[in-house]
C-alpha cells in the first residue's frame, strides 16, 4: 500500500503505526481515507513482521467522524458503497490476528468512535471525549456503534448514548468501561507505544486465537450485525431528515427536521 498525505503507516520493530493524518479537519474521514484504511488493515493482516498494531490520529484529535460535506446525493448504489467502505474498516480492525490498541485524544465521534471500539484495547488522552452524534444530522448509528456498545454497557445505556448524542469525557468512558486506561495527555503516544511492544513480544498467536473465541462469543456475529446495519442505514441515507441535517451542519444552523 502506498501511504497518503491522510493516512500513513509507520512501523517501528514488530508494531505498526495505523495513523489517521488529517489534523486540519480533525481527521474527519472522506471516502477515500475510508478505501485506504480499509486496505491497511489487509495490508496489516498479511505482514508476518507486525506482531502488534496501534490506530492513532495526528493532531488533536482521533477522529471527529465522517466528512459530512462528502455525505451528499445518495441513492441505494452509492449508500451501500459508503457504508461497505466503512464496514471493510470494521471488520478489518475486528479480525486482525494480532492486538489492536487505539490510543484517542480529543474529538472520538461517530464511526471514529466506532473504530476505537473495533480494536481490542482503548488507551484515551485525559482530554479524550466519545459522542454518538448520528441523530444531529439525521442518521441512525452506523460502524457497528450499537453492536459494540451492547456489548460493552449493556442496550439501556447505549441507547441513552445515541438518543442524548451526548459527549462522554474520558473519566465517564473509564468508569462505563469503554475504555481501558486514562492517560495524561503528553504520555498517550510513549504509553501506547511501550503497551504496544510488550504485547508484540508475547505469544501472539495464542492471543489471535484467544480474540476468535471472544468473538465466536456473540451472537450474533458482528458480519451479521453489519448487513442489518446496512439495510437500515441505506434506507435513512435516502430520508429527508439526513438531508436536511446535513445540510444544516454544513451550514451551521440548527435543523428542522421533520420525521421522515
Amino acid at each position: 500500500m502506498e501511504t497518503s498525505m491522510s493516512i500513513r503507516i509507520e512501523r517501528h520493530g514488530a508494531v505498526a503505526h495505523l495513523v489517521l493524518a488529517r489534523p486540519e479537519r480533525l481527521n474527519a474521514l472522506t471516502p477515500d481515507m475510508m478505501e485506504q484504511l480499509g486496505d491497511a488493515t489487509l495490508e496489516l493482516q498479511k505482514d508476518a513482521n507486525v506482531r502488534a498494531v496501534v490506530l492513532r490520529g495526528e493532531g488533536r484529535a482521533f477522529c471527529a467522524g465522517a466528512d459530512i460535506g462528502t455525505m451528499t446525493g445518495f441513492d441505494v448504489v452509492s449508500g451501500r458503497a459508503r457504508l461497505h467502505r466503512a464496514h471493510r474498516v470494521i471488520s478489518g480492525l475486528a479480525n486482525l490476528d494480532k492486538p489492536v490498541i487505539a490510543a484517542v485524544r480529543g474529538a472520538t465521534v461517530g464511526v471514529g468512535w466506532s473504530f476505537a471500539m473495533a480494536c481490542d484495547l482503548t488507551l484515551a488522552s485525559d482530554n479524550a471525549r466519545f459522542a454518538q452524534v448520528f441523530k444531529k444530522i439525521g442518521l441512525a448509528p452506523d460502524g457497528a456503534a450499537a453492536y459494540f456498545l451492547i456489548q460493552a454497557i449493556g442496550a439501556p445505556r447505549a441507547r441513552e448514548l445515541m438518543m442524548s448524542a451526548r459527549m462522554v469525557d474520558a473519566a465517564e468512558a473509564l468508569q462505563l468501561g469503554l475504555i481501558n486506561e486514562v492517560v495524561v495527555d503528553a504520555q498517550l503516544e510513549a504509553r501506547a507505544a511501550a503497551l504496544a511492544d510488550e504485547l508484540a513480544e508475547s505469544a501472539t498467536f495464542a492471543l489471535a486465537m484467544g480474540k476468535r473465541l471472544f468473538r465466536g462469543a456473540v451472537q450474533p456475529g458482528l458480519e451479521a450485525f453489519l448487513e442489518l446495519e446496512s439495510q437500515v442505514q441505506n434506507l435513512v441515507l435516502q430520508s429527508d431528515d439526513h438531508k436536511e441535517g446535513a445540510a444544516a451542519f454544513r451550514e451551521k444552523r440548527k435543523p428542522n427536521f421533520v420525521g421522515h
